[in-house]
């Protein structure tokens, strides 16, 4: 499959600490925050068929209330998924606990903060991801059918309401079919889901994404319908590593640029997304710096009621290593 997977980042049997340090900056329409963000995540796993997984986000927002005004700082420290997987074999896992809701691909694949392009989600995000994008309840994922040229994989969960506390959740119900071709770099896929509290309403949506093995390039794609809302979000980025190598001066670079729209249906108080129409396009440079550190940059023009620039910089850091050491 296409992103980022624990699985296929640790040994077996060797509990393992990965994830990203950052700060990053924002100023949109004279308004500027900063946040400095610790995001550990814990592989640990429990002999040859059990992994239990976290991640959590610790994070200070230094911010202005007014565009003249002094700023003012918080904190906030969060567990964004804490999970136990049962690996029956390749065709069948089972996951329990709190996990990242799999509707759509940005949610499971991208928020990590080392791995995204551009460092704020799309508008689309909040269709089909309530409660910070995070599930509590069960999951079961695999493989459906692999040869050499496709692979079709399947996501079907469930999770129970829970109104306070730490591990807030929405009982909703989905499926996520994804089809891959390994010889071009072509993902399909589809979401569905069942929001089952308060008032029922159906989430659909579609992914294509397109990342050629023997390329420098990106092309990520979504589009999301839900019960107030409807949008896409089109990026693509392209590493300049020809250019005398992926360590060069120049092959450092990754220029992004992506093109998103949402569209306002009905009011919906709360769903997190904008409230009228709502075009932007968003322009990004990323240079990849040694030791796993990396410099983010972008410019967004929105266009919508108001017009607005959003100008945004990051500086972050992916780190991992053992609990200790293993033997051969």
């Amino acid at each position: 499959m296409l992103g980022y997977s624990v699985h296929a980042q640790t040994s077996p049997y060797i509990p393992v600490i990965s994830g990203g340090i950052g700060i990053f900056s924002s100023t949109n329409e004279g308004f500027t925050f900063v946040q400095p963000v610790v995001a550990p995540v814990l592989a640990f796993p429990l002999g040859q068929h059990i992994l239990v997984e976290s991640r959590a986000d610790l994070r200070g927002l230094v911010q202005q209330s007014g565009p003249h005004s002094s700023f003012e700082g918080s904190f906030t420290a969060s567990l964004e998924y804490l999970q136990a997987d049962y690996i029956a074999n390749r065709h069948m896992t089972l996951v329990a606990g709190r996990f990242q809701t799999p509707f759509g691909v940005y949610n499971e694949r991208l928020t990590p903060l080392w791995i995204r392009n551009l460092q704020d989600v799309p508008l689309i995000f909040g269709i089909g991801t309530r409660t910070s994008g995070s599930s509590l309840g069960a999951m079961l994922r695999g493989n459906l059918y692999d040869n050499r040229k496709v692979e079709v994989n399947y996501i079907a969960y469930f999770s129970a309401e829970r109104k306070a506390g730490q591990f807030q959740a929405a009982r909703t119900a989905g499926d996520r079919i994804d089809v891959y071709l390994p010889n071009q770099g072509l993902e399909i896929g589809t979401s569905y889901q069942r929001f089952l509290q308060d008032t029922h309403a159906n989430a659909v949506g579609a992914h294509v994404w397109w990342i050629p093995s023997k390329s420098a390039v990106q092309i990520r794609s979504e589009y999301a319908h839900g019960a107030h809302a409807q949008g896409y979000w089109v990026e693509t980025a392209y590493r300049l590593s020809r250019f005398g190598g992926q360590d060069s001066l120049i092959g450092r670079f990754q220029p992004v640029f992506r093109m998103q729209q949402s569209f306002r249906n009905s009011p919906g108080k709360g769903d997190g997304l904008p409230t009228a129409d709502t075009k932007q396009a968003d322009f990004g440079f990323d240079y990849y710096l040694p030791h796993e550190v990396r410099l983010n940059t972008s410019y967004a023009r929105t266009f919508s009621t108001v017009n607005g620039n959003i100008w945004d910089i990051s500086l972050t850091h992916r780190f991992v290593f053992p609990l200790w050491r293993g033997g051969k």
